[in-house]
């Protein structure tokens, strides 16, 4: 019996190898594409986007320019793995041929529960963490 799969979130980082040429960068994103719509056509993959530069930060009552440096220099885009757990997910990524040029990935299960405030989340202050 098949197990159920759930959708991780796949998150690209960094920048390219500097010491590699264009062509070897080239050469990744075209093999990049090729892995990633083979895997989205077999539906082991959910489409993602490649992300802009430009962007807003959005905080209680304003609105700035954005996203801020570190963040828009580090994350290049995202897609979603269909898996049957987080480690078969992270053997599909481990297979993105971007890896060998410099970039990584971040990968996140999603959480389909609506969260309570007294849920240990990735937003909670460690003051409450520690109560």
């Amino acid at each position: 019996m098949d197990q159920p799969k759930h959708d991780y979130l796949v998150i690209s980082r960094g920048q390219w190898d500097e010491h590699a040429s264009h062509e070897d960068v080239q050469r990744a994103i075209d093999q990049f594409y090729v892995w990633y719509e083979s895997h989205l056509a077999s539906g082991r993959m959910k489409p993602g986007s490649r992300l802009a530069s430009a962007g807003k930060v959005i905080t209680h009552q304003l609105i700035t320019d954005g996203p801020f440096a570190e963040t828009k220099e580090i994350v290049g885009g995202y897609w979603f793995i269909v898996a049957a757990s987080l480690d078969e997910a992270a053997a599909l990524a481990a297979q993105n041929p971007c890896l060998a040029v410099g970039l990584t990935l971040e990968l996140r299960p999603l959480d389909a529960e609506r969260p309570r405030s007294t849920d240990i989340t990735n937003e909670t202050p460690l003051q409450w963490r520690q109560g």
